[in-house]
């Protein structure tokens, strides 16, 4: 029976994607020796936001999330960030695979508020694998459910993650509303002769007196 081991040898931006893509550097091992044909790999990302520490203005900006800071015992729970699914080629022994994880800028989504909400450190990730492997056994091609307790935890640098997004939206943000908040603003916008969206925002914020200094 093939004993499966799991490794992250690192995580970088994928430059040459359509959308923000985090490329996680995967290390699959296999004990028993057997000839493995395929894996059909299944991946959970989740943020597990208790194993790192945050800054007053980091925890200000986390409030939405999770309270006041001396409730965080009971509210700093895991956040779900991706599920991902990959084709692992044969090996035996041990073979390298690079793992795309597709990740989003909207804020209604939890994970997107608590990364933006980060200035410095590290995202403490965990990675809990599943799948269906293929390989060569005594009796010709056989399959083996790879068990749920293959989980391997991963810091990645929030240095990581602005550089990603950086890539596709450049000092920029994403924010969704209503659409008839967005037809008010485009209505505020048109009245005063404003040049974009930001000049807009920018310009609320100024007479509601809320800019940050």
């Amino acid at each position: 029976m093939p004993d499966f081991t799991f490794d992250c040898s690192g995580v970088a931006p994928h430059r040459y994607a359509i959308a923000p893509t985090l490329l996680f550097g995967l290390k699959i091992g296999e004990g028993s020796g057997a000839r493995v044909h395929s894996i059909s790999l299944q991946c959970q990302l989740r943020i597990e936001p208790q194993r790192r520490g945050y800054t007053a203005g980091e925890a200000e900006r986390l409030h939405d999330l999770f309270g006041d800071r001396s409730r965080w015992g009971e509210t700093l729970k895991p956040l779900q960030f991706a599920n991902v699914s990959l084709v692992v080629r044969g090996f035996t022994g041990s073979t390298v695979a690079e793992m795309p994880v597709p990740c989003t800028y909207d804020f209604e989504v939890a994970a997107a508020k608590y990364l933006h909400a980060l200035r410095d450190g590290e995202i403490p990730f965990l990675l809990l694998f599943s799948g269906t492997a293929f390989y060569q056994g005594e009796s010709g091609m056989q399959i083996e459910q790879i068990p749920w307790d293959r989980e391997v935890p991963v810091r990645v640098p929030v240095a990581t993650w602005r550089e990603m997004m950086n890539i596709s939206f450049p000092n920029q943000g994403w924010l969704r509303v209503h659409t008839d908040t967005l037809d008010a603003l485009q209505l505020f916008k048109s009245r005063n002769a404003l040049p974009d969206w930001d000049a807009a925002v920018s310009t609320l914020l100024d007479r509601a007196g809320e800019r940050p200094r």
